[in-house]
């Protein structure tokens, strides 16, 4: 191996270490990758650009489309209607969750199904008595386990057969080639969730993350004729305040909300701020600040046409990690006032502008009711909950679910190819209005992507530097020729590397070297390419590891400990049936 095979090497070891430092957004480590193996010559144009052309990847975007037109048709919503129910134990709340979610993610990217269940879960939860801990890890998990029945089931499986097609010109899997091993670990997998978890997660009752807004915000108001009145907020002082930050102003009963520093005061304003509430001996002492004569309801309680509370979930991806409150100018950036910020299902106490912002926080904001649409789409977030979003149009709910069931079968059938199948429904799930053009863009998502595209510029260096073949033969070694142990590696190498940084860019690094593997043991590449697929998905041990553990992290109310005890367990375990189904169902 030269320096080009050494230096591929050492710039995917930086890779992996810069992803999983979560410092590093995948797409941005991941991409300037792909620019510095272009820029220097190691791989050439076209195979630098060649992820953004693959087949499995142009189907991934064609699928976020199709999962939009269920998801907006109000098809999961007609699903929920008629399968929750009203079980009176847990392991029957988690069963009614589990079976619909594992089959609905095989043949659906499992982000959507799961955003549209979270705000259904948890109202269902309250209804029937149950903890939303004991319901939503059951529900990440579910669709976990349902993205390994097809080959659609999740875009790790269709971009790794994409880059199998690529550096082998085989034809590739067929659409049910992984659900002979994906079906029996995922019956197998759900029975020993439903057996084993009832017990296992914390039981934090639907405690009400962020209290009563009089527990986190405090009113006081402009004095009549004081030396306020006439003057703009940050004239007055009140936008640098050290441990309150001004949300709204009521006056007239109508409210200004995410107030500019601009905004002059009058005489009479009713000033609400959130933050510390002891801090209100501080604005008392600010000559033409006086205490609130209003003895009704707290402001925020009241509902207003110009604003709305909403609560959203902090992503991996989101550009204010590691910023406190105060430097990531919610304000200006998002149009939103941060009220308060829960973290492991308890409010954060002390300075709101101090906090430093975690992947997983569950932040309550005031925002312009555009808010929503505006963001609902935004990286930053994972999941935006709010009870006056846009109605699905359910009328064309069945017809989304039959242009589901269609374009499986051409696939299936062979009739069409899973590229052409996917395309023909995303286009005609547009066409029949069961989403819009709009929505179709923003159900695509774009750093995920470009993840997965950057990736392959990463494998097609290793393989075409020799990289691949030095790394194959250190496994080879260390299974010391066995196919079966060589397996377990594989298996277990995929499985920490997506803990640590995405699935699809650990499956896309490694299916090079898999095919080096197979190639000097002489062995059918088939199982081992499988077994990447499998434990690219069976991410069950962090929040990190997969979006939709994330997604459920917050509004579960869970600590990173409970996806260790609950997840490490399933994480040893499903691979060991994996790795088992597997060398049965191909005689390894």
């Amino acid at each position: 191996m030269d320096w080009h095979g050494w230096f591929s090497l050492g710039l995917a070891g930086a890779a992996l270490v810069l992803m999983s430092s979560g410092r590093f957004a995948p797409h941005l480590v991941m991409m300037a990758a792909l620019v510095v193996l272009s820029a220097s010559g190691i791989i050439g144009p076209e195979q630098a650009l060649a992820g953004f052309s693959n087949p499995g990847l142009i189907t991934v975007v064609a699928l976020f489309v199709v999962a939009s037109g269920v998801h907006h048709s109000g098809g999961v919503d007609l699903l929920v209607h008629y399968i929750l129910g009203s079980p009176k134990t847990v392991r029957g709340a988690q069963a009614r969750i589990a079976l619909p979610v594992t089959l609905l993610s095989g043949f659906l990217n499992n982000t959507p199904v799961v955003a549209t269940m979270i705000p259904a879960v948890h109202a269902w939860s309250r209804k029937i008595g149950i903890a939303p801990s004991k319901l939503m890890i059951p529900l990440s998990y579910a669709a976990i386990f349902g993205g390994t029945l097809t080959l659609i089931g999740t875009s790790t499986n269709l971009v790794v057969n994409g880059q199998y097609q690529q550096l082998t010109g085989e034809e590739g899997f067929s659409i049910f080639a992984i659900t002979q091993v994906g079906l029996p670990v995922a019956i197998i997998g759900v029975a020993v969730m439903l057996l084993v978890l009832p017990r296992m997660l914390p039981d934090r009752k639907d405690q009400q993350k962020f209290g009563s807004v009089k527990e986190f915000t405090l009113e006081v108001a402009v004095a009549f004729e004081g030396p306020l009145v006439g003057k703009s907020v940050g004239e007055a002082g009140l936008r640098e305040l050290d441990r309150l930050y001004l949300v709204e102003i009521e006056r007239d009963g109508s409210v200004v909300t995410a107030v500019p520093s601009e905004e002059r005061l009058r005489g009479g304003d009713r000033l609400v701020f959130a933050g510390d509430t002891q801090a209100i001996s501080d604005l008392l002492r600010i000559n033409g600040i006086v205490p609130s004569v209003h003895d009704d309801e707290p402001s925020l309680s009241k509902d207003r046409a110009e604003r709305r509370l909403v609560e959203a979930v902090l992503s991996p991806q989101s550009d204010v990690l590691g910023q406190t409150i105060r430097d990531a100018r919610f304000r200006d950036r998002y149009g939103a006032v941060v009220l308060a910020v829960a973290r492991g299902g308890e409010r954060v106490p002390g300075n709101l502008g101090n906090i430093r912002l975690k992947p997983g926080d569950v932040l309550l904001l005031e925002a312009r009711p555009a808010f929503v649409s505006r963001q609902r789409y935004n990286k930053d977030f994972l999941l935006i909950n709010d009870l006056e979003t846009e109605a699905p149009r359910h009328d064309r709910a069945w017809l989304s679910w039959g242009i589901l069931l269609v374009l499986v079968g051409l696939a299936a059938c062979g009739i069409m190819t899973m590229l052409n199948a996917a395309l023909v429904g995303a286009f005609v799930m547009i066409l029949s209005g069961c989403c819009t053009v709009g929505q179709a863009q923003k159900a695509v998502d774009v750093p995920v992507i470009l993840t997965i595209a950057a990736s392959f510029a990463m494998g097609g260096a290793l393989e075409q530097t020799g990289a691949a073949s030095y790394l194959a033969g250190a496994v080879f070694s260390l299974s010391d020729g066995h196919t079966l142990l060589a397996l377990l590696l594989v298996y277990l190498v995929v499985s920490v590397l997506t803990e640590v940084i995405t699935n699809n860019a650990a499956a896309v690094l490694i299916v090079p070297v898999v095919l080096s593997l197979t190639s000097a043991m002489g062995v059918d590449s088939e199982p081992f390419i499988i077994a990447v697929m499998m434990a690219a998905s069976a991410s069950f041990a962090t929040p990190l590891g997969y979006q939709t553990n994330m997604m459920v992290f917050g509004p579960g109310g869970y600590r990173f400990s409970d996806f260790i005890r609950v997840g490490l367990p399933m994480n040893v375990f499903i691979g060991l049936v994996t790795v088992g189904v597997i060398s049965v169902v191909y005689g390894v």
